[in-house]
């Protein structure tokens, strides 16, 4: 099964954005992973809109965008329209979240479900039918750089355990993803990772090297 290697923006070098995502591109990563965050749903700020339209129209990759805000739901059209092709929306944080997956898929995107490390795979298993991605939380969400949790790891294998369920969704990992994770995960089935600087930015290699590197893991 081939990794799905998603650099996540948020951690990218914002001096010279046009040049990252070239960069990236060209090395040969599969989708780029874009943080909008409210300041209230969690406690901090992500990209901001001009710079998701950037990369998304500057990029032949597939965008997504992962929306820990509240009221998911008003803000899934505008990111559609922005580009991206897949939309991470919290269930916590949405009282009518199949309302939302389904906007989402009616929009022309692919719907998916970003959950908390304290989200159990029974508090949502009834709109994983709706779901194309499952993006399990391995950190609490709001800042890059945490330590991963090793409890939330038997709950990626509940997950890929029941993915032939729910119509295959796809398991992705958010948070502290190291190459030793990325090797402990995809062998337990964890299709995606969200890259950020625990195995790509900000290290001593060319981003083709790494990559390299992570797909032969």
């Amino acid at each position: 099964m081939k990794k799905i290697l998603c650099p996540s923006m948020m951690c990218a070098n914002f001096e010279n954005l046009g040049k990252e995502v070239k960069d990236l591109e060209e090395a040969g990563f599969d989708i780029f992973h874009l943080d909008v965050m409210d300041g209230n749903f969690v406690p901090n700020f992500g990209m901001g809109l001009q710079d998701i339209e950037y990369i998304c129209k500057n990029t032949t990759k597939s965008c997504d965008v992962h929306l820990m805000v509240t009221n998911p739901s008003a803000y899934v059209e505008k990111f559609i329209k922005l580009g991206a092709s897949i939309v991470y929306v919290h269930p916590e944080t949405d009282p009518h979240i199949t309302r939302t997956l389904q906007m989402i898929k009616d929009l022309g995107a692919k719907a998916g479900i970003a959950i908390n490390p304290g989200t159990s795979f029974e508090s949502v298993k009834e709109v994983l039918h709706l779901c194309e991605y499952v993006m399990i939380m391995s950190v609490n969400p709001g800042f890059a750089g945490q330590k991963y949790l090793d409890f939330v790891t038997p709950k990626f294998k509940k997950f890929v355990e029941e993915a032939k369920n729910y119509g295959g969704y796809k398991v992705m990992i958010d948070g502290a993803c190291s190459p030793e994770k990325i090797k402990e995960l995809s062998a337990i089935g964890v299709s995606g990772f969200i890259l950020g600087t625990s195995a790509l930015f900000g290290k001593d290699k060319s981003y083709q090297e790494i990559c390299k590197e992570l797909r032969e893991l």
